[in-house]
């Protein structure tokens, strides 16, 4: 058997988080192929100038499909090989608790939170002003990932071999800790998309209440003004309450020792009703 055969025999049978790994590996090799064919050395090919995600709005207009397409796209091999580690292992805890149609939604609209944060982010933040960059990598929608199984199982806990066993929570603080001190790296863009699609991952999980819910639809909830009802009128009753408890019980003290004294007979209507009514409460 060739190996573009197994490498297909392995697309249709494997799960979801395998399929996202291959695609990946898939656009990592053609953006190799098509920097071959550059005229100058370094220069950016024309598949990450069409499909990476460009620092300001003016370029999301021109090319809509790069604010998703940018999270298949790597700069290098260190930077796939992690992330695709980091989606193995983190994406097959995932589906141990959602399904597989709900990891691609989390990788998706991850990547998509990831991108707007980043695009904010480099329009509005002084840190870049007067300088260009694009933003390629599929962390965002990992982050999503991962900070979502971290709040839906905060308490999971994972052997790592010199440290022992560490909660997934710890796991997340240390992860979103690490994106916050890159903030003022090199790499600051891109850990501002990794915060986006972390901030998607931890509202998603934090505001459903049922994980089979269709996460599209709670995407969408998410923006949604709640419904504000109208007010209802409360009539109250014409009958007027002794809302005072110490002067009810005095009363009954009287009410008692009246009648050890003289017998119920010689109670008058009013006290004898006030009585009845007070033992129905």
């Amino acid at each position: 058997m060739s190996i573009i055969e197994d490498i297909k025999r392995r697309y249709i049978t494997g799960n979801i988080v395998e399929k996202l790994i291959l695609i990946n590996i898939g656009v990592f090799l053609l953006t190799i192929i098509a920097g071959l064919f550059n005229s100058y050395p370094g220069q950016i090919n024309f598949i990450a100038e069409w499909f990476a995600l460009d620092d300001n709005l003016d370029g999301l207009f021109t090319k809509p499909w790069a604010i998703i397409s940018y999270g298949f796209l790597h700069a290098g091999f260190i930077h796939i090989l992690f992330n695709c580690i980091a989606l193995y292992f983190i994406g097959n805890l995932f589906t141990q608790y959602f399904t597989q149609k709900q990891l691609l939604n989390f990788y998706l609209l991850g990547t998509l939170f990831g991108g707007v944060i980043y695009i904010f982010s480099q329009s509005f933040f002084p840190l870049f002003s007067g300088k260009t960059s694009y933003l390629v990598g599929a962390s965002a929608g990992i982050s999503a990932i991962f900070i979502g199984i971290a709040t839906y199982i905060p308490n999971y806990e994972l052997k790592i071999r010199f440290i022992g066993y560490v909660k997934l929570w710890q796991l997340a603080a240390v992860w979103i800790g690490l994106d916050v001190i890159g903030l003022v790296g090199a790499n600051a863009g891109g850990n501002f998309a990794h915060l986006g699609g972390a901030l998607f991952g931890f509202l998603y999980v934090n505001k459903s209440s049922n994980k089979e819910i269709n996460i599209f639809d709670k995407f969408i909830a998410l923006f949604k003004t709640k419904k504000k009802f109208p007010l209802k009128t409360v009539h109250k009753s014409k009958v007027k309450s002794n809302k005072n408890p110490d002067l009810n019980q005095k009363q009954i003290d009287e009410i008692l020792d009246k009648i050890s004294k003289s017998g119920y007979d010689t109670l008058t209507k009013k006290e004898k009703e006030f009585l009845f009514k007070q033992g129905k409460k």
